[in-house]
């Protein structure tokens, strides 16, 4: 009898690492063919994940343009995603969470009647236009979807009470922590480029931002929000992992650049980033997977959005969602600071799971795959 066969499709950073442990998987099952697409929306991001996790993909679209656009990105995948699913025949296409790759390559396999499976699905937010565009690509992505792979139970029922299309509904865990079980090591030995950093005896401040919706003022004010932690807190030191964009970049340089106790760098592989956010003290950050990742590290991060679709971080006690005003950025962290460096991180089990849902997935996988006739 003739295989299933599975294709993963993404093209960003975050996507690979958080399929990376559901894919692995995969391709040991000896019951499942599987093929990897990956569009390389971000490719140099991209690329080192993959080669972390030691993925090869049988098809890549090497997307990536400088100052590609948002139409760019979406024609892009779904013509090179759709002619791939005609010359592979997947019986199941796996989508990540919440990106233009995931939304477009669903739409190409919905226009080839190929199911479709969601991971991350059920993240919601209370607008459209934040994040943006990522609110829209996921919930476009749950309208197309047969299975939806939740990392919550509160993640399932946004589903139900929102509406979704008649998908089966599985509660997984996230697979964010499955990557941070297998990237946090006691022994691990930091980059050169990042040691004046993770030695340094002062408190540490590990800083993300890349969001469209910060680009521009937003951008301008979280920065001078890290000045005033430096200035309230004269021994720290800042380590701020920058975006590829090189606009965003000549933005953070005109306000940190030349700063004595700021390290601007470019994103560190993921083991490293995960080994950092070890041995920081405070995380500020508009990223939702670090969100995720911090739970199983037992550290804590301020939020610099408005609003977040990882609210159960929040109520465990991991995050604290402060926008992205200066002053509510330096008056948050004089108030969080100072019990951190008193060692009082959180400590409440992670709200995302225990590390194992890419096996939760892959279970659901192959029950789909059997009433259908193809396990």
């Amino acid at each position: 009898m003739k295989r299933p066969l599975v294709a993963s499709i993404f093209g960003t950073r975050p996507e690979a690492i958080k399929m990376a442990p559901v894919v692995r998987l995969l391709i040991d099952d000896p019951d499942i063919d599987f093929e990897l697409i990956v569009t390389a929306q971000h490719r140099g991001l991209l690329d080192d994940v993959l080669e972390l996790f030691q993925l090869t993909p049988a098809v890549d679209l090497n997307l990536m343009q400088e100052e590609q656009s948002l139409d760019y990105i979406t024609a892009g995948v779904l013509n090179g995603v759709g002619a791939a699913l005609d010359r592979l025949q997947p019986d199941l296409v796996l989508v990540h969470g919440d990106t233009t790759t995931s939304f477009a390559a669903a739409l190409a396999a919905f226009h080839r009647r190929i199911p479709v499976g969601h991971v991350e699905a059920g993240l919601r937010t209370s607008t459209i236009q934040e994040p943006f565009p990522e609110e829209f690509n996921r919930r476009a992505v749950d309208m197309l979807a047969a299975q939806y792979y939740c990392p919550t139970s509160e993640a399932a029922a946004n589903l139900a009470n929102r509406g979704v299309f008649g998908g089966e509904v599985h509660v997984t865990g996230n697979t964010a922590l499955d990557a941070v079980r297998v990237a946090a090591r006691d022994d691990y030995r930091f980059p050169d480029e990042l040691q004046d950093y993770t030695r340094h005896v002062g408190p540490k401040l590990l800083v993300t931002s890349h969001r469209r919706e910060n680009w521009g003022s937003n951008m301008d004010s979280i920065c001078e929000g890290i000045k005033g932690i430096l200035s309230d807190h004269p021994t720290a030191m800042a380590c701020f992992c920058w975006h590829p964009n090189p606009q965003l970049r000549n933005q953070i340089r005109s306000h940190l650049g030349g700063h004595g106790r700021v390290l601007l760098t470019d994103p560190p592989r993921f083991d490293a980033f995960v080994n950092l956010m070890r041995v920081s003290d405070l995380i500020l950050t508009d990223s939702g997977g670090i969100q995720e990742e911090i739970t199983m590290l037992g550290r804590f991060a301020l939020v610099l959005r408005r609003e977040t679709e990882r609210p159960e971080a929040v109520a465990a006690g991991y995050t604290r969602v402060v926008g992205t005003a200066a002053s509510e950025i330096r008056n948050a962290a004089r108030e969080e600071l100072p019990r951190l460096l008193r060692g009082d991180h959180p400590h409440a089990p992670s709200p995302f799971g225990d590390g194992r849902a890419s096996e939760r997935i892959l279970e659901a996988v192959r029950g789909l795959l059997l009433r259908a006739g193809l396990g």
